[in-house]
């Protein structure tokens, strides 16, 4: 697999972030807000590179660049081009915050991210922003919820879904559960589920996360599924980038795999823990929620 370094900046004024708009490129990013940067020159430093692009594309001057954080990316477009993306929080000189967009795009803006929509992001700038502002409570555990946040008559386009998934185990294995969150486009909640697993590990408890997401995907109809997931070990497996070495997990890898053929697309990214809350906190609850039964149980 081909691999790739690219440097990407985060650049924040009165709570929004700049996005540049590309107009050249391949057919998947242009017309899409991106973050500023690009891949890096063969022997050259990240920051430097960050440097080049702020100025080159942007017409900015860093006055500082602070490193926020690594992250991989499997291409959409060319599954055989893994992404490293080195990812800055960046501030700008105070004689240099003109934006001048290049020839590489059209336009810029100044956006908060509650307000962007996804279908106006690239791929990558999805990843690299984790956007997953919304808040769900609920007070199941077990089950798959339905539809906690949708319209009254529950009408939401579902061919193309967004679902973010975890797992947990107390004492890795202990005492574990998988979660799951279910979102459309426009980032609506349209599902959450998740299921206590008995005792398991941490990893059995992340592939089941993915299967209950998956199974509950298929019974709405989607069509594409874009899974977010916060284990790295977990998204590279997945990607096939490494090899599933614990036979338990096995019996759960052939079942996702059935699974992702009934559909005709199935994505697994990385995202940072942050922005996986929702999937998490559906975990700690379901977690929380045996717990307290047992102590009443035995009290």
């Amino acid at each position: 697999m081909k691999q790739l370094i690219s440097v990407r900046a985060i650049i924040r004024e009165d709570q929004k972030t700049l996005l540049l708009r590309r107009a050249s490129g391949r057919q998947s990013i242009l017309g899409k807000y991106e973050l500023p940067g690009g891949r890096l020159d063969y022997g050259e430093q990240p920051e430097d590179a960050l440097a080049r692009y702020l100025k080159d594309d942007a017409g900015l001057v860093i006055q500082s660049a602070q490193l926020y954080d690594v992250l991989t990316y499997i291409d959409h477009d060319d599954r055989d081009i893994q992404y490293t993306f080195i990812l800055y929080l960046v501030s700008l000189s105070a004689n240099g915050n003109k934006v001048r967009v290049s020839q590489k795009y059209d336009q810029y803006a100044w956006k908060k991210l509650g307000d962007v929509r996804q279908e106006e992001l690239t791929e990558s700038a999805k990843l690299l922003l984790g956007i997953s502002q919304q808040e769900v409570t609920t007070t199941e555990k077990n089950v798959l919820i339905e539809n906690p946040t949708g319209t009254e008559d529950g009408n939401f386009d579902t061919t193309h879904l967004i679902l973010y998934s975890d797992g947990g185990s107390r004492g890795n294995p202990g005492p574990s559960a998988s979660g799951f969150v279910v979102m459309n486009q426009n980032q609506d909640v349209l599902h959450q589920g998740g299921m206590y697993l008995g005792i398991t590990t941490n990893n059995q408890a992340e592939y089941h996360g993915v299967r209950l997401g998956l199974e509950k995907a298929l019974e709405m109809g989607a069509r594409t599924v874009d899974f977010r997931i916060d284990s790295l070990l977990v998204v590279n497996q997945l990607n096939g980038i490494y090899k599933i070495k614990n036979r338990e997990l096995w019996p759960i890898n052939e079942r996702i795999k059935e699974l992702t053929t009934q559909f005709e697309k199935v994505t697994f990214t990385h995202v940072r823990r942050e922005f996986n809350q929702l999937a998490d906190g559906m975990v700690n609850k379901i977690l929380n929620a045996h717990e307290a039964s047992e102590q009443k149980d035995t009290g």
